[in-house]
């Protein structure tokens, strides 16, 4: 939203890190964050910046406030602190170090900052108002003491800043006009103002504005629920493609447009709301059907053979990359007498609505010729092992039969030609709508059908020359697919993006 806002308006938009608690920053996470915006196609430029940036100015500040009586060093214990804060209907309790003098509160923060207390020994506060009617007012820590390295600032500090204290005096430094938040922010934004107003004046003050978080169906956005699925391996990390980030979208096969425009279609909101998974796979599907090359892959294989199509002839078909672009070209198809079809797409004793292949009834082989079916050979087990069938050799395009029309169309991929391949079926995280709604463990919740592995799925042979990571491929008949980064030149991996229909909205009628 932030990017997209500055580029709308004519603006400009920085990138910044909060990186005031070294015991939870990672450069891994800086460097991942800043690989997604890149993706997304938004570039901040030279505007990087860190909070770390300001800490020596914050840490003025903080020392200005003392001087001014604005600010104390607390030595209770923080359930102390907690119990003091009061209630929204009762007034909170000043603290017994509250009127400490400035020459001692100046001294203690100095000797915190030297390191030479333990962790949670001295807090700085705040000295607002215990009674305010917001809680966020009584008092509030601005500084605590961490001895943990900072992975940028080393062992220089042993006092870091309050996200609260930090955010507003960053935009300050920074320039920054307009300060995007999410809902939960409402509250903290008269402390945001409070603190601004000790460096602002007249002439320039940024503001802070919140809107909705972005929630979706199907799934749940609490960072600190993802990171308990990753951290008990129930995901293959941040970037599985069931997962809703980024890099797990990315990996999925999400283009950059198809989540800008579902973020476009949802808009931005003062209310929290429950975003349908729809809408961001609809958004997905729209952009890969105008920008997917078509190819055939066979998931589930069984053996057609053509009985009367010569043993050692051999065609190439010129098949179309994208029906939707006139410009996107061809790519050819070998085609000989054994071909691979779907399981599925073949029955003995089809119903009457059965417009695939079953014995006697006729098809076409898609960008080929019309076959019948006219045997088939079983396993010792009883399963279909052989469909056997005749062509028409005159229902090629150009050809004096090429228009004549039978009901159904199948995908196919030549036996002798064909490349295995492994499939990744993925779909929604999570079988219920709202998990974070739900009472009980949201891990019970998960999906047991959001992964399913095929590994004898069977390409045609220019897919496998030329498939690489980012590419955006439909398996004509089946869905959109991507390769996988865990890809060998000897082992092809795709992921599917999406389907071609939206299934789970017919199971939700039906149940």
């Amino acid at each position: 939203m932030d990017f997209g806002a500055a580029e709308r308006f004519g603006g400009t938009c920085n990138l910044r890190f909060d990186d005031t608690n070294p015991q939870k920053e990672d450069n891994e996470y800086v460097e991942a964050i800043k690989r997604d915006i890149h993706w997304l196609g938004y570039d901040w430029e030279d505007r990087l910046y860190y909070a770390s940036d300001y800490f020596q100015q914050l840490y003025d500040l903080a020392i200005r406030l003392i001087k001014s009586g604005d600010a104390y060093v607390d030595e209770q214990t923080s359930e102390e602190i907690a119990a003091q804060k009061g209630t929204p209907t009762t007034p909170g309790i000043e603290s017994p170090y509250r009127n400490r003098p400035v020459e001692e509160n100046l001294d203690l923060f100095e000797r915190m900052n030297k390191g030479e207390f333990e962790e949670g020994k001295y807090v700085l506060r705040a000295k607002i108002d215990m009674a305010s009617d917001n809680m966020h007012f009584r008092d509030p820590i601005i500084y605590r003491i961490i001895h943990t390295p900072h992975w940028r600032t080393g062992n220089k500090w042993h006092v870091y800043p309050m996200y609260d204290f930090a955010h507003g005096q960053s935009d300050y430094f920074e320039g920054v006009t307009h300060s995007i938040c999410t809902l939960e922010f409402v509250p903290h934004r008269p402390l945001y103002e409070y603190f601004v107003k000790f460096l602002a004046d007249d002439s320039y003050c940024p503001r802070q504005i919140e809107f909705n978080r972005l929630n979706l169906t199907y799934t749940v956005m609490s960072k600190r629920k993802l990171l308990q699925l990753v951290k008990e391996g129930l995901v293959a990390g941040w970037d599985d493609p069931r997962m809703p980030t980024i890099c797990g979208l990315r990996r999925r096969g999400f283009t950059p447009d198809s989540i800008k425009n579902f973020v476009r279609s949802i808009g931005y909101t003062k209310y929290e709301a429950l975003n349908h998974i729809e809408l961001l796979e609809h958004a997905v599907r729209d952009d890969l059907n105008r920008i997917a090359t078509r190819v055939s892959a066979v998931v589930d294989p069984v053996k057609l053979v053509i009985d009367n199509y010569p043993a050692d002839a051999k065609e190439t078909f010129f098949m179309t990359d994208n029906p939707e672009d006139p410009e996107s070209g061809q790519h050819a198809m070998p085609f000989g007498k054994e071909l691979w079809i779907e399981r599925g797409d073949f029955m003995e004793n089809p119903p009457k609505k059965f417009f695939r292949l079953s014995p006697d009834k006729e098809v076409r082989l898609k960008g080929a010729y019309i076959i019948k079916c006219v045997g088939v050979d079983h396993d010792a087990e009883g399963n279909v092992e052989t469909i056997h069938c005749t062509y028409d050799p005159e229902t090629l395009t150009g050809r004096a039969n090429a228009d004549r029309k039978v009901k159904g169309t199948l995908h196919w991929v030549s036996v002798a030609d064909a490349v295995p391949v492994e499939v990744r079926d993925y779909d929604r995280l999570f079988a219920v709508e709202n998990p974070s709604a739900e009472e009980g463990d949201f891990r019970e919740l998960l999906n047991p059908d959001s992964l399913k592995v095929h590994t004898n799925v069977m390409v045609e042979p220019w897919l496998a020359e030329h498939a690489k990571p980012g590419d955006h491929y439909q398996f004509v008949r089946l869905g959109y697919y991507t390769p996988d980064p865990d890809s060998k030149d000897s082992h092809l991996v795709f992921n599917r993006t999406i389907g071609l229909r939206d299934t789970w909205g017919k199971i939700a009628k039906k149940n």
